[in-house]
This record gives structure tokens, C-alpha cells and sequence, in this order.
């Protein structure tokens, strides 16, 4: 159905006479007459009676009115979509994470970047970072927020700050030194492991290989919080990622290094460079890179001295409590 009709018909319903209609939308009356003839042919019943000079609505025309305004008012709006599209600053951004990362990171991340970019709506999916992979190559998602696994030749990175393997603990345990402890002599205590689907968890596996080392796993879990809960309560050692939050928690927290040398994982957001990044995507990226620079590690080792604070102070709050 042709749209000039349509507008044509609307303005001959609004106006009355088809000379008004004719001057508003700079047509000639002929050919504006013969746009409502050949629209009453199309629908196959009348749409105006001629009473004097005035045209009035026929009971179909003006139930077809209603639904002529609701289709012009659809076009208006999806002009205006158009346009905000062209500008790159408006649509869907379809965007998967690990649930640490949604919780501790994009939680105060998206309310900034809402006030500053309206027109984007953030999709989340929640997703560790091997099972991304294929979300990403079949464009279910557009970005993805990941430990990098490697060189896959589709991916373009987007380098963040290292995220460092960190051991949490009950502040009384007397576990390391100046926040570090060696791997070695983390081994034999009761570990609380995320499990393999995790990127901490394989860079701890794969260190344990390295040094011929024979972890004492206590328990395995997908929920990070559960091995906190554990770790506070004096039932182990909790093995995590420095992008967790834990500040919820009484613990001791310190760094864990093999020959010296800290267990860290590179972090990155990556897309696939075979499907172009919408403008507002590479926006998102942009400010989200600056944000995870600016807060991570979310999680740092506690000192002796700031340890002996933290218990203090966690103590006068739950007394607040």
C-alpha cells in the first residue's frame, strides 16, 4: 500500500475539502483526487461522501483512519530510529561475562554508562570464558569480557589489567608473608577450588602441574561466594580471581606466586573481527576498558598491618550491626 495514500487520505480526513488537503501537502487537487480514488479502489469501498463542498468519512473510512494514523505514526518513529542508528549512539548491545565480572564490575559500571549513553540497551548474558567462544562466533553476542585463552585468528582484543590468582582466608590463619604465599606451601592446606569451567581455576591446575605439586582440594564449586563463606568460617583456603568482590567477608586475603613470581591471568574484551562492531559497541568498549583500568584488581592482598585493621574494623561493623 503506497504511503502517499495513505497521508493523502489522513489530510482530506483532517481537512475536509481536498483544496486545504492539496495545499498542505503541495499537490495538485487532481492528482491529490485521483490518490483517494485509486485508494478506495485498492481497499474496495468507498472512504468519503460529498455533502456540499465538504467531504465527510464513511463509517469504513473512519475505521480505517485510526489504523492509517497508527501506520503513519510507526514510520515517523522508525524514521527517527534511522537517524539516531546513523549517529551510533542507540541500540541493543549484546554482551556476555562471567557472573564475578556482571557482579563485582558491570553492577556499578552500567549505571554510569546509562546516564551517559540512554539510547543503549545493555543485554547481559552470563557466561564463563570458554563457553563464550562460540556465542561470539555466532554472533549471539557482540562483546565478550574473558580471560584470554590464546590466539584465536576471528578475535580482536581489547588488553585490561591482570587478573591476579589471590588466596582468601580466615584472618587468623598464619598463611604467607607481606601478602604473598608461594603455591608450594599453599598446597597442603584444605583448597576451596572453583571449578575448571573457571580461568583461575586451570592457571592453578596448570602451576600445580608445572611444580609437580599435589593440591589438598577440600571442595570444588561454580559459586565463588560459597568457597568465601567457607574460607571465613575457618574451613579452608579460598582459591580466586582479584576481579572478585570481597568485602562482604571477614578474611585475610594474599597474592599466590610460583618462584617468586605472581599467578596472573591476562584479561581482555573481545569480539569477532569478522562482524563489524556497531558504533555504539566500540563506545561501550571504549569507556568500559577505562572504567576495569580504574577499578581492578577489585580484590587486593592485605598486608599484616592492614590485616589486623581489617579485622578490626569488620568487627565494629557487625557490632553496628
Amino acid at each position: 500500500m503506497d504511503l502517499k495514500r495513505l497521508r493523502t487520505f489522513v489530510a482530506v480526513a483532517d481537512l475536509g475539502t481536498v483544496s486545504k488537503a492539496g495545499l498542505r501537502l503541495r499537490i495538485s487537487q487532481s492528482a491529490l483526487s485521483r490518490q483517494i480514488s485509486d485508494l478506495e479502489y485498492e481497499c474496495g469501498f468507498k472512504l468519503f461522501d460529498r455533502i456540499g463542498r465538504r467531504l465527510f468519512l464513511t463509517t469504513r473510512g473512519e475505521q480505517l483512519l485510526a489504523d492509517c494514523r497508527g501506520v503513519l505514526g510507526q514510520i515517523g518513529s522508525l524514521s527517527e530510529r534511522i537517524e539516531l542508528l546513523k549517529r551510533g549512539d542507540s541500540g541493543v548491545l549484546k554482551l556476555a561475562a562471567p557472573p564475578q565480572t556482571i557482579e563485582s564490575v558491570l553492577s556499578r559500571f552500567l549505571p554510569r554508562y546509562a546516564k551517559n549513553f540512554p539510547n543503549v540497551r545493555v543485554k547481559l548474558t552470563e557466561a564463563l570464558g570458554l563457553d563464550q567462544v562460540p556465542l561470539l562466533e555466532r554472533g549471539e553476542v557482540h562483546i565478550g569480557i574473558r580471560h584470554d585463552q590464546g590466539v584465536n585468528p576471528w578475535f580482536e582484543s581489547l588488553a585490561l589489567p591482570s587478573d591476579d590468582v589471590l588466596a582468601a582466608c580466615c584472618p587468623s590463619l598464619q598463611l604467607g608473608r607481606d601478602g604473598m604465599v608461594d603455591i608450594v606451601s599453599l598446597a597442603n592446606h584444605p583448597l576451596l577450588l572453583l571449578d575448571s569451567g573457571y580461568s583461575v581455576r586451570r592457571l592453578f591446575n596448570a602451576t600445580c602441574r608445572v611444580g609437580d605439586i599435589e593440591p589438598n582440594i577440600l571442595l570444588e564449586s561454580r559459586a565463588p561466594h560459597t568457597l568465601l563463606a567457607l574460607a571465613e568460617a575457618g574451613q579452608g583456603v579460598a582459591i580466586i580471581p582479584s576481579v572478585l568482590r570481597t568485602d562482604r567477608y571477614r578474611l585475610k586475603i594474599v597474592r599466590i606466586t610460583h618462584r617468586r613470581k605472581p599467578l596472573r591471568d591476562r584479561y581482555v574484551i573481545q569480539w569477532d573481527k569478522r562482524r563489524p562492531l556497531p558504533g555504539y559497541a566500540q563506545n561501550f568498549c571504549a569507556a568500559l576498558a577505562a572504567y576495569m583500568r580504574e577499578v581492578l584488581p577489585i580484590t587486593r592482598p592485605v598486608v599484616k598491618v592492614a590485616a589486623k585493621h581489617a579485622i578490626c574494623s569488620g568487627t565494629s561493623r557487625r557490632s553496628r550491626d
